[in-house]
């Protein structure tokens, strides 16, 4: 197996962790190839040099030594050489006999890695706090605590040319539809990339093209993960980063939070409400107010007109150059809020919205009425925050249509984003998913949250797409 070491140490000649440690034995030299700040030096010299050492009845035959010589939890050949390089580079030990021409990896990983913690960006009142961390092993085992089932499959694959990136397909046969399956996995394998780092990569090759709704979705939990693949869907495992996606991914999906199948079934529908209003005036309320006001003045009652008037008289821009400064200046502050270190984040956004709406005022930047409206609607979009991009982008153009056309534009925009989320899809499933498909429902988890009882005993869709 000569070919096999100059092969390694031709390809990580410059890697200076390498360690090719040489081992006798009672027939020969074993040799054992792999990255010292990868694996775990206890796990090597206990399971896997010492009983190299130790045995004296070691014998030519590979089966014989992975199963009376290896300690180690997992052993298996190496078909190819470039195979022993993705091993050893991803935390494995390679194991080259001069007696035998086979070739084989032991498992024996021990880089550092973040712990279990409780997810950022999805926070919860009440149900479980465990998120998925970067190492994919421990993304996996948190799933299958919770899915204890023969049905759910794991399957591996190598994605990157240079990055070899580990990414996971997860779902439950029987349950997942086949053609999502051959979907996912011709989707999949198609990628042509030189590296992965996040499951955007991904993302981005799944998810329809030239829109700014998700129309893939992604998690840090667990449960909600586990939830989708009993629904029927598959979850997507990138080893690196701590998002796990799930597709297909329907618009209503967005105004669903993790605690909602753990809280009081008539608050959870409660809030859901509240939440469709908020993405409602979040959208189409400051392109409504400025249709009102530049066009539409007699649909406003006449004491009100008087108190708007007054609050404009000493503002020297047109409306709806204020509406966007305003709005600009809002987005500014998210920004700002989100990139700073969350304690600072959170005073400077709160200080800094109550100063700036007080300062624009004060300064005749804006009116009282456009400060409330824009304020409102900023406020609106962070009760659904997975649809923000979307918001701000199609905001702007519900914007610029009313103030060209007044309520004749601001209709026309709201037929042309129910229009633009229609043709949109989700690996092969409509994304308006039940609203624009004769796809037989259940009708027990969309606007309004049934019993738990009822909802888990049917899957979300079926196969037979329409």
């Amino acid at each position: 197996m000569s070919e096999y070491i100059e092969y390694i140490n031709q390809r990580l000649k410059d890697t200076i962790d390498l360690k090719h440690r040489e081992v006798n034995c009672n027939l020969g030299i074993i040799h054992l190839f792999y990255i010292d700040n990868l694996c775990d030096a206890k796990v090597i010299s206990q399971f896997i040099i010492t009983p190299f050492m130790t045995n004296e009845n070691i014998q030519s035959d590979i089966n014989s030594i992975k199963k009376d010589v290896l300690f180690s939890s997992s052993a298996e050949s190496i078909k190819s050489k470039e195979e022993s390089l993705i091993h050893i580079l991803s935390g494995d030990v390679v194991i080259i006999f001069d007696f035998i021409d086979d070739v084989i990896y032991c498992e024996a990983k021990g880089f550092s890695k973040r712990s279990v913690s409780t997810p950022i960006t999805e926070q919860i009142i009440k149900g479980p706090r465990e998120g998925f961390s970067e190492s994919f092993v421990d993304n996996i085992s948190l799933i299958r605590r919770r899915i204890k089932n023969p049905d759910l499959t794991i399957e591996s694959l190598y994605i990157g040319k240079k990055s070899n990136t580990v990414v996971v397909l997860a779902y439950i046969k029987g349950s997942a539809p086949e053609t999502l399956i051959r979907y996912v996995k011709e989707k999949v394998n198609k990628i042509s990339i030189d590296f992965i780092l996040d499951t955007n990569y991904i993302e981005e090759e799944l998810k329809c093209k030239k829109t700014l709704f998700d129309t893939i979705g992604y998690t840090e939990k667990p449960d909600i993960a586990a939830s989708k693949l009993l629904e029927g869907r598959i979850a997507i495992i990138v080893d690196g980063t701590a998002f796990v996606l799930t597709a297909p991914y329907f618009f209503l999906e967005n105004f669903y939070m993790a605690d909602d199948y753990y809280l009081n079934r008539y608050y959870t529908n409660t809030t859901r409400i509240i939440r469709f209003i908020a993405f409602i005036l979040a959208v189409l309320l400051p392109g409504f107010y400025v249709a009102i006001d530049c066009y539409h003045f007699p649909l406003i009652p006449l004491i009100f007109i008087f108190r708007l008037a007054a609050s404009r008289a000493d503002v020297p821009f047109p409306l709806i150059l204020e509406v966007l400064l305003m709005s600009f200046f809002f987005q500014l502050l998210r920004e700002a809020g989100i990139r700073l270190p969350q304690p600072i984040g959170q005073a400077m956004s709160i200080v800094g919205a109550l100063i700036l709406g007080d300062a624009a005022v004060g300064s005749g930047l804006a009116s009282q009425s456009t400060v409330i409206v824009v304020a409102l609607a900023s406020i609106s979009s962070f009760l659904a925050p997975k649809l923000y991009s979307a918001i701000s982008i199609w905001v702007l153009i519900v914007i610029l249509l009313s103030s060209l056309l007044g309520l004749m534009g601001f209709f026309a925009s709201i037929f042309i984003l129910l229009a633009h989320a229609a043709s949109l899809n989700s690996c092969g499933y409509p994304y308006l998913l039940p609203f624009s498909t004769s796809t037989d429902f259940k009708y027990k988890d969309l606007i309004f949250r049934k019993e738990l009882k009822d909802i888990s005993k049917e899957i979300l869709y079926k196969d037979d797409k329409k």
